[in-house]
């Protein structure tokens, strides 16, 4: 099992030093091992838990919330279904946000159609 420090954590993980210090601090990155210099050590284990973080957090997660699922992630096995419900409900959130996204993305292209059309209509033959 590899051992990462916490700049090497940061690089691999996207996360700066910073962010791991503070979900450290409320509860995202429980027991994180220490060496017997007292500095964190991260492992694997650690680092594939900090990309469900990212997911969650690029997916629009509120802190608040990714610190429940990781309570009832630590919480054990007994609360898989509420984890579940969790994440279909933020699935839920992400569907939305992807529908208005669209949305908005043919409201862009049409404003595209309609530039490329005046251009084309301006340039002489």
């Amino acid at each position: 099992m590899s051992s990462y420090t916490p700049a090497e954590t940061a690089e691999k993980s996207g996360f700066s030093i910073d962010t791991l210090r503070y979900y450290e601090k409320i509860g995202l990155l429980p027991g994180i091992a220490r060496n017997a210099a007292g500095r964190r050590v991260f492992s694997d284990g650690d680092l594939g838990w900090l990309t469900m973080l990212r997911c969650l957090r690029e997916t629009g997660m509120p802190l608040a919330e990714m610190r429940r699922y990781s309570l009832l992630v630590q919480a054990g096995a007994e609360t898989v279904q509420e984890r579940l419900d969790l994440l279909q409900d933020h699935d839920r959130r992400v569907e939305e946000r992807i529908a208005r996204l669209r949305e908005q993305q043919d409201q862009v292209r049409m404003k595209i159609g309609f530039y490329t059309d005046a251009l084309c209509e301006s340039l002489p033959v």
